[in-house]
C-alpha cells in the first residue's frame, strides 16, 4: 500500500512538473512571438518616420517637381495640367446654372440659383441617376443619349424662380472625373476610361462635343460652359465663399490638389495671357514621387499588386483607398512571422482591401477602456475573436503610424504649394492663405485631419501659421461645377433685363 502511495505521489509530481514545464515553454514561446511581433511593428514605425527635416525635404521636392511640370509637358511626374479656368467665382454671380457630375456608376444633375453680391446660393436642387451596367461598356451614343435624356427630364421639373432669364440659354458645368486632355475651358478629349467604364469609341473624342450632340438631338438648349474635375470644383466653391482661397486639396478615396498660378509663371503656356493674369493648375499630385518619401516594403508590395504599378505613389501612402490595406498588410506579416493571432493566420486577413480606411479610423478613435470597438471590428471584418487588450493596443498603434505618416506627408505637399507661391514666409502684407479641402478622409477621419493641420503649422512656424486657414469646401463636383459655369458664362458683363 505504501509503495503504491509513493508511486502515485511520484507520478503526480512528474505530471505537475510536466504541466509546469509546458506552461513555461508556452510562456517562453508566447514571449518570443510577442517580441517578434513588436520587432515587426518597431521596424515599420521607424521606416514610416516623418521628422520635420524629412517633411521639409518632401516639400522642397514637391516645389521642384511643380516647376518642372509647368516648364514642359512630361517634364515631371506631376502633370501640372492647365485647366483653362482663368476666372474663378467672385461671389457676385447671379442667375440659374446647371451641373452634371459624372464620375462613377451614378451621375448627378444639379441646378443652382445664385443671388448675386452678398446673397450667394439662394437655392439648389439635384437628382441622382444610376447608369445601367450595359451602358458602361456599350457605345458613346447610347451613354450620352441616356445622360441627355436625364438632364432634359430634370430641366422639365424647374419650379418657380428656377427659370433662366428670358432669351438666355441654360448653361452647365460638367464634372467629368476621368483622365482628360483639356483643350479649352469647355472641351477636352478622353485619354482613357477608369472605374469600370470601357466605351472604345469615346476615347480620343471631345466629351463635351458628345454630350452637346446628344442634347441637340432631343432639343435641349443647353451650353456646356465649363469642363472640370472635382478638385477644381472644390477650389471654385471655396473661392466663391472666400476670396483668399489659393488652393484646394481632395483627401478622399483618392487625392489631388489644384491651385491658382500666375499665368506668366507657366512656361509651357503658349496662348495669350488671360485678362485675370491667373490660371488654375490641376497638379494631379497623387503621382508625385521622391526619394525622400518614407516608403516601406509593405508599400512596395501594395504598389506591385495594384492595377497601376509604379504610378500614383503619393496617393498610395496618403489616401483613403489604401491606408486600411497598409494596416492589413502589416498585421498579416505579424500573423505569418510572429503568430500574432495564434498558430494559424486568419484567412480573411489575406484578402486585399478587406480592411477599409473608415474601419481603421473607427478603431484608431476608440476611447473605451477595453478598446471594445477594436475587438468588435476585428471580429466582424476579419473573424478574429478573443483578442487581448495588449493586442488591441498594438492595432491602435499601427493605425496611428499609418495615419500619421499620411497626414504629415499631406501637410508637406501643401507646404510645397505654399513655397511655390511664396506664401511660406512672412511678407509683411498679412494676407491670408486659405486652403479649401474636401473628401471623406479629411471630413471623417478626425485624427488624420488634426495631425495634418498641426503639422503644417509646425512646418511654417507660428507667425506664418496665423495666416494659413483650412476650410471645408463641400461638393466641388456639384455646386463647384455650377459656379464655374457661372464664372465662365457667355453672358458675363451683360445686365439682366
Amino acid at each position: 500500500m505504501g509503495k503504491v502511495a509513493v508511486g502515485a505521489t511520484v507520478v503526480c509530481a512528474a505530471a505537475v512538473c510536466a504541466a509546469a514545464a509546458l506552461v513555461v515553454r508556452h510562456r517562453i514561446r508566447s514571449s518570443g512571438r510577442w517580441t517578434r511581433a513588436m520587432a515587426i511593428l518597431e521596424n515599420f514605425k521607424e521606416k514610416c518616420g516623418t521628422p520635420i527635416g524629412k517633411l521639409r525635404q518632401v516639400a522642397d521636392a514637391m516645389t521642384v517637381e511643380m516647376h518642372a511640370g509647368l516648364a514642359s509637358e512630361g517634364g515631371s511626374k506631376l502633370k501640372m495640367l492647365i485647366s483653362y479656368v482663368d476666372n474663378l467665382p467672385t461671389g457676385d454671380e447671379k442667375g440659374l446654372f446647371y451641373a452634371l457630375d459624372l464620375g462613377g456608376t451614378n451621375f448627378r444633375v444639379l441646378r443652382v440659383l445664385l443671388g448675386g453680391k452678398g446673397k450667394h446660393i439662394i437655392n439648389q436642387e439635384f437628382d441622382e441617376v444610376a447608369i445601367p451596367p450595359h451602358l458602361m461598356t456599350g457605345n458613346s451614343e447610347e451613354l450620352f443619349d441616356y445622360i441627355a435624356a436625364a438632364l432634359a427630364k430634370f430641366v422639365a421639373t424647374e419650379g418657380d424662380g428656377f427659370h433662366p432669364a428670358p432669351g438666355r440659354q441654360r448653361e452647365l458645368g460638367f464634372t467629368f472625373s476621368f483622365p482628360v486632355r483639356q483643350l479649352s475651358i469647355s472641351s477636352g478629349t478622353l485619354i482613357k476610361w477608369t472605374k469600370g467604364f470601357n466605351i472604345e469609341d469615346v476615347v480620343g473624342q471631345d466629351v463635351v462635343g458628345e454630350l452637346t450632340k446628344a442634347m441637340e438631338k432631343i432639343g435641349l438648349d443647353m451650353r456646356v460652359a465649363a469642363l472640370v474635375n472635382d478638385t477644381i470644383g472644390t477650389l471654385a466653391g471655396g473661392r466663391y465663399c472666400n476670396q483668399d482661397v489659393i488652393a484646394s486639396v481632395i483627401l478622399g478615396t483618392g487625392t489631388n490638389a489644384a491651385y491658382v498660378e500666375r499665368a506668366h509663371a507657366i512656361p509651357k503656356w503658349h496662348g495669350l495671357l488671360p485678362k485675370s493674369g491667373e490660371m488654375v493648375i490641376n497638379m494631379e499630385w497623387g503621382n508625385f514621387r521622391s526619394s525622400h518619401l518614407p516608403l516601406t516594403e509593405y508599400d512596395e508590395e501594395l504598389d506591385v499588386e495594384s492595377l497601376n504599378p509604379g504610378e500614383q505613389i503619393f496617393e498610395k501612402i496618403i489616401s483613403g483607398m489604401y491606408l486600411g490595406d497598409i494596416v492589413r498588410r502589416v498585421l498579416c506579416r505579424m500573423a505569418e512571422e510572429a503568430a500574432f493571432f495564434g498558430d494559424t493566420v486568419p484567412p480573411k486577413l489575406r484578402i486585399p482591401f478587406i480592411l477599409r480606411t473608415p474601419d481603421m479610423s473607427v478603431m484608431h478613435d476608440d476611447t473605451s477602456s477595453d478598446l471594445r470597438v477594436v475587438g468588435s471590428k476585428l471580429k466582424d471584418i476579419l473573424e478574429i475573436s478573443n483578442t487581448s487588450l495588449k493586442m488591441r493596443e498594438v492595432i491602435v498603434e499601427l493605425c496611428d503610424i499609418v495615419a500619421t505618416r499620411g497626414a504629415h506627408l499631406s501637410a508637406a505637399g501643401i507646404l510645397g504649394i505654399l513655397k511655390k507661391l511664396g506664401r511660406d514666409v512672412r511678407d509683411g502684407k498679412k494676407q491670408k492663405s486659405v486652403i479649401a479641402l474636401d473628401g471623406g478622409l479629411y471630413e471623417h477621419y478626425t485624427k488624420f485631419r488634426i495631425s495634418m493641420e498641426s503639422t503644417l503649422k509646425e512646418l511654417v512656424g507660428e507667425e506664418v501659421a496665423e495666416h494659413i486657414v483650412f476650410e471645408h469646401s463641400n461638393d466641388g463636383s456639384g455646386a463647384g461645377a455650377a459656379l464655374l459655369a457661372a464664372s465662365h458664362s457667355q453672358y458675363l458683363g451683360v445686365e439682366e433685363s
